[in-house]
């Protein structure tokens, strides 16, 4: 079946919602659908907990908020994004504030606002510590506002539809019947998030598997910076559910098996003579993990079945505090680790949390590829550089969201021509494709979930917190092996309706892709940056690699200037 959308966004969660509603204000005479893989209150954007960053106190300042972005990535940011990033991030959070979103007050009435790693000032929005769940349902409440967005939830989109250097559709799969349509549009905004689940221990949802990076990817686009993978230093260590970074913004402190503190051993980049034992404890992420590596190489982890831990101390903070602050920890740590904060040490380890490569994109979202953009986690414009500052994701969905929209709403109006015959031929090829996936794979000797166990113990072990070319090496080796092993894997269910493990296939084939990109970059970056961690070649080299990699389909890598406007490359320095 066919269907006709002027613009179609692939992600309902916080970037698509909000590229959505942008096209809706810019132009209501379009049609605009969003395709998501789950009901979008279930992306992801929902699980964010800590708040979102946005100058609102007197004393700060967007210059401060800028640099503070600029030197939390190691430099390696586009810094005329960063600029518009911080210009606009306000505005975007007063938006939601007028459509509903409850943030937290000061006791005189004004938004609160709460210290975050790698800030110097206090600009952190929240909304206790569940800041994604209202943001994405202030978002999902305004969309359901606009009559001509209309949602295909729980499609999942198996290709990008292409002709003469365009994009011009998607091919969906509907996961309740099976039924796959082809919708052409002349437009599609990529909002799936990230891909975390490309490594064993991570914060990130099932349905993060780097679908929208590999489908943009296949379609052209290079991606940019994926040897950048950020850990968060405090996920528990059997789920990998997020302890918020919000708990050490309120006092949190993290021990050794000795009960010591011992971030203030480590050099986290902060002036040694800094006095403020706390600020060690919001230090930036990426340095955190490491710390936890170094503790672990000298014994002073913890071993349980499910890796080495530490432990994170929130008992001093008091019930009252945790119960009107961090309600939601205190509710994962009963629920999954079957303890209670406010009188016992919660275990924690670093686990992948986000990727700050992905999509190559301009300031406005737009990729090399006509018609194709990209915004959110997915894409990388790129704010973050090297290692994200926790806080600034939720506003860059939203600024970067809303300009994507704006900006595929503009290239919508100005387009001449539509799509070709050759592409609707491309949706009946797929169609034929997916329908013979499903016939073929029965007699193969390859398991989906071994191959996929495979590929995150490769992950973790290869291009984990700390890299090295050996360690690089063999895990491109062993990837190469596993996407050959791929092609013999069977699937034993072979219905259409609600059939999980087709979907899972489709997604393994997306994850190798990335997972193959992440190593190709991280080979031949011979550097350490921000969460680019390699033993065998320590420093920073902003000779050389002052310079997105950007990787293509084929595996050639390539090299992009950083864009510079006011901020020449220095020290990274926190605390002051």
């Amino acid at each position: 079946m066919t269907a006709f959308h002027n613009i179609v966004v692939v992600g309902g969660g916080g970037a698509g919602l909000r590229a959505a509603t942008a096209i809706a204000e810019a132009n209501p005479l379009l049609s605009v659908a969003i395709v998501s893989k789950v009901y979008p209150m279930r992306s992801h954007t929902v699980s964010a907990e800590g708040g979102a960053a946005a100058v609102i106190a007197d004393d700060d300042s967007l210059d401060e908020h800028a640099y503070d972005t600029v030197s939390g990535g190691d430099w390696l940011v586009e810094q005329d994004a960063v600029e518009a990033f911080v210009r606009e991030a306000p505005t975007e959070l007063l938006r939601l504030e007028h459509q509903g979103c409850p943030w937290s007050r000061q006791p005189d009435g004004r938004i609160a606002v709460r210290a975050f790693g790698g800030m110097k000032k206090k600009r952190t929005w929240f909304a206790a510590d569940k800041t994604g769940f209202h943001l994405l349902h202030t978002l999902f409440q305004t969309a359901l506002s606009y009559q001509d967005i209309v949602r295909y939830d729980e499609w999942f989109v198996t290709k990008l539809l292409e002709d003469e250097g365009g994009v011009h559709g998607v091919v969906a799969v509907e996961l309740a019947t099976g039924r796959i349509e082809t919708i052409i549009a002349n437009a599609v905004i990529v909002c799936t998030g990230g891909c975390g689940r490309v490594f064993p221990f991570t914060t990130n949802a099932n349905i993060k598997t780097g679908d929208g990076m590999a489908l943009a990817h296949r379609a052209g686009a290079p991606l940019k910076d994926m040897e950048f993978v950020q850990y968060h230093p405090t996920g528990l260590p059997f789920t990998g559910i997020l302890i918020t970074e919000a708990t050490r913004a309120e006092g949190g402190w993290l021990l050794n098996k000795d009960g010591y503190r011992y971030l203030q051993d480590y050099d986290l980049g902060r002036p040694t003579a800094e006095p403020v034992l706390r600020s060690m404890e919001l230090g930036p992420r990426d340095r955190l993990s490491q710390a936890f590596m170094h503790e672990h190489a000298k014994g002073r982890t913890i071993e349980t079945p499910y890796g080495p831990i530490v432990h994170l101390d929130l008992r001093h903070l008091g019930a009252h505090v945790i119960d009107t602050k961090l309600p939601f920890v205190r509710e994962l740590c009963s629920k999954y680790q079957n303890i209670d904060p406010v009188k016992e040490l919660i275990p924690v380890r670093p686990v992948v949390h986000y990727m700050m490569g992905g999509i190559h994109t301009d300031i406005d979202g737009a990729t090399p590829v006509g018609g194709l953009y990209a915004a959110g986690e997915v894409a990388c414009v790129s704010i973050n550089g090297a290692n994200r500052l926790g806080s600034n994701s939720l506003p860059e969905l939203l600024v970067f969201g809303a300009r994507a929209g704006k900006a595929a709403a503009e290239y919508v109006r100005e387009l001449k021509t539509g799509p070709r015959s050759a592409v609707y031929a491309q949706g009946r090829d797929e169609e034929r494709r997916l329908r013979h996936e499903l016939g073929k794979r029965t007699e193969g000797t390859e398991r989906i979930a071994d191959i996929r166990t495979e590929m995150q113990t490769t992950m973790e072990e290869g291009a984990g917190i700390y890299r090295d070319g050996d360690s690089l090496d063999k895990a491109a080796v062993k990837l190469h092996e596993l996407r050959e092993r791929f092609d013999r894997a069977a699937i034993d269910d072979h219905s259409s309706e609600f059939n999980t493990e087709l979907i899972a296939l489709l997604e393994l084939d997306f994850m190798l892709d990335i997972a193959q990109s992440i190593v190709a970059c991280a080979g031949r970056r011979t550097e350490s940056r921000g969460a680019h961690q390699r033993t065998d070649f320590p420093k920073r080299d902003d000779e050389h690699f002052l310079a997105h990699s950007l990787v293509h389909h084929s595996g050639r890598v390539e090299y992009l200037p950083v864009t510079i406007t006011r901020w020449p490359p220095g020290e990274r320095v926190y605390g002051r």
